[in-house]
């Protein structure tokens, strides 16, 4: 290995600027042009952030097991992860000079010892039986800190940290295969072996790190190359021959491990490869900066910005900014969004945490803000992000269909939607995302969200990293067909086998779906296939649920969870007419029937998945109804 490809992590990084990730020295940050809008906002943001941490953690010297612990009072527990919050407490603590910063950073390494193993890993928990995967990146937080600003430390610190940083490195080396679980992992490790490989001037770190990253083309479905492997096994596919693939996952996660190894590489074919993918992930983003994962695999931890306990897309698609701008904007309407999600100095699980009472899990805050130091470590990379270029979603008109995914993108006007009858199931359990040729997602230019899809049930698929539904009650947020039977919930939610079909023609778009309603187990309630339609142009939307088979059933249901937080005003206008008022305009639902608000706790219903409220407007079969139409207008 040459010497060059080691100086960007020397003290002379920042007279370094040709090399990649160089970082920047604090005489050079203070210059103008690093202060760009985005990266303000990054920074004051990340401040909030490590402000509402501190608030949190424990301050109790006299107890090792809690002294220095991130107490997250949403899940009334303490989140093994919290160490990763030594990056952006540092990079703090160098910024301003500020010494609380630098000590929650000493005190977050120190409790991290109730998680560190004899093999160099930290566990997700204080039990050494559980998961010692997220020891990767608990390694690049500790590395990123170390290199940048390893200086405001004392030397016996530092030179602990550093020899802890070493036994990890070598257990990730030790341990990490392609197919060490789910496909972050091991893509995670691209980064983590060959960042680590240049600090520590091994080689076999960097050839192993290497040696992964030729598998990435391996990993990307055909035609649109998104990265798949978020289930287990992670290349099998489903009844349809579909992979799994977690939006998520992969553009708050998964690409930043990738994009950063290949900037330090500087190896452009993977670069190339990664723009293509990058580009077809870019296509879920909304207007308003949020990731579509309605339909990912592992939709159970769907915040609306990204994911719950990934890091942010901003390190891989603002480093990309300079080969498709729309990457940048990407990266700064997201940034947005998290600003806008922030209560309490918390970084919340979605728009509605604050209104519906909810508290915000403190894991979103110390994933999120690893990728905010990050940027701010790397101005120069980061410094030109505006949001000049438009992202596709906000300009496109018409549908694509992902054939991978059995996934439908739609435009048209204001309107954004998201048909899925993708048919893989996480881990094999009852964690369904949207499915059933449902309408995932409806999304507006002027209310934003319209109908956005949750879970069917919400389901504690990973108990330490998802919060309990509030309230009692469990109503998905996905609008659907729906029959309680003996007890039994059917809903088109569950159909695996779902068909759809779509035209577009004279300025309308139409979506025709059949389908059939089972239960949690696929089974079929007899005589229960239905059509769903779907019509979307510019002035309004309509959903029409149609009788295919069977004789009408008057508890058989629509079901129309529009989304709307607990400030806005109800208005009943007639049966067949609900108004939903919000600060500049007004949701309109109208039917060829009654409609209804169902019971609820509060006079919202509140999902986790992806953090909102709803209105949750039923429209029943009546007697001798075939079928029933719901046409949506915002005014």
């Amino acid at each position: 290995m040459k010497r060059r490809k080691f100086m960007y992590l020397s003290a002379a990084a920042g007279a370094a600027m040709r090399l990649p990730l160089s970082g920047c020295t604090s005489e050079e940050k203070k210059n103008p042009v690093f202060q760009s809008d985005f990266l303000k906002l990054v920074e004051r943001l990340l401040k909030e952030w490590c402000d509402g941490l501190i608030a949190v953690q424990i301050d109790n010297p006299d107890n090792p097991l809690l002294h220095g612990a991130l107490y997250c009072p949403a899940c009334d527990k303490i989140h093994g992860r919290g160490m990763d919050a030594v990056y952006p407490f540092l990079y703090l603590a160098d910024k301003t000079g500020d010494v609380k910063y630098r000590d929650a950073a000493i005190n977050v390494m120190k409790w991290s010892e109730n998680v560190s193993m004899p093999d160099g890993s930290w566990t997700v928990v204080p039990d050494p039986k559980s998961w010692k995967g997220i020891t990767v990146f608990g390694a690049i937080a500790l590395g990123e800190a170390l290199h940048h600003h390893g200086h405001v430390l004392s030397e016996e610190i530092k030179t602990q940290w550093t020899q802890r940083l070493q036994k990890a490195a070598e257990f990730i080396h030790k341990n990490f295969t392609i197919d060490y679980s789910h496909i972050n992992y091991a893509f995670t490790a691209v980064y983590a072996l060959n960042f680590l490989g240049r600090m520590f001037y091994n080689q076999d770190y960097i050839a192993h790190s290497r040696q992964l990253a030729k598998e990435v083309p391996n990993w990307l479905t055909k035609p649109n190359k998104l990265l798949f492997g978020e289930n287990k096994p992670a290349d099998e596919r489903s009844s349809k021959g579909l992979l799994p693939v977690d939006l998520g996952y992969n553009v708050e996660e998964t690409l930043n491990g990738l994009v950063q190894y290949a900037f330090l590489e500087e190896d452009e074919e993977l670069l190339t490869l990664l723009q293509i993918s990058m580009e077809s992930h870019l296509e879920f983003l909304l207007p308003d900066g949020a990731w579509d994962n309605s339909w990912g695999t592992r939709q159970n931890k769907w915040s609306y910005w990204g994911s719950r306990t990934t890091d942010g897309c901003q390190p891989a698609f603002g480093l990309m900014a300079d080969r498709n701008p729309a990457f940048g904007t990407a990266a700064y309407l997201n940034t947005e969004l998290l600003q806008r999600c922030t209560v309490d100095g918390l970084l919340a699980g979605g728009p509605h945490y604050e209104s519906h009472g909810v508290k915000p899990c403190v894991h979103h805050s110390f994933t999120h803000a690893k990728s905010l130091a990050f940027v701010l470590d790397n101005p120069l990379k980061f410094k030109a992000i505006s949001k000049k270029t438009a992202i596709p979603r906000t300009i496109a008109d018409g549908v694509r269909h992902f054939p991978e995914l059995d996934v439908w993108l739609v435009a048209r006007g204001p309107w954004r939607a998201t048909v899925s009858s993708y048919d893989v199931v996480f881990k094999k359990e009852h964690s369904q995302a949207a499915t059933g040729g449902a309408l995932a997602v409806l999304w507006h230019e002027r209310v934003g969200p319209v109908f956005m899809a949750s879970m069917a049930e919400y389901i504690l698929v990973e108990a330490n990293n998802q919060q309990p539904q509030p309230d009692g009650e469990d109503i998905p947020l996905t609008p659907r067909i729906e029959r309680i039977a003996d007890g039994t919930w059917y809903s088109n939610l569950f159909d695996l086998e779902a068909t759809v079909g779509y035209g577009d023609e004279n300025g309308t778009i139409n979506f025709e779906v059949q389908t059939n309603l089972t239960d949690r187990n696929r089974k079929i309630l007899p005589n229960s296939t239905y059509g769903l339609h779907y019509t979307i142009d510019k002035e309004k939307t309509i959903i029409t649920a149609k009788i295919k088979d069977g004789q009408n059933d008057t508890k058989v249901a629509l079901a129309l969870p529009v989304i709307s937080p607990i400030e806005d005003e109800i208005v009943i206008v007639s049966e067949n007419r609900i108004e939903i008022l919000k600060k500049e305009s007004k949701v309109v639902v109208e039917a060829n029937v009654p409609l209804s608000i169902k019971e609820t706790q509060k006079s919202r219903v509140f999902n986790m998945v992806p953090g909102m409220e709803a209105l949750p407007i039923m429209a029943y079969f009546t007697e001798g109804q075939e079928k029933v139409v719901c046409t949506v207008r915002v005014g």
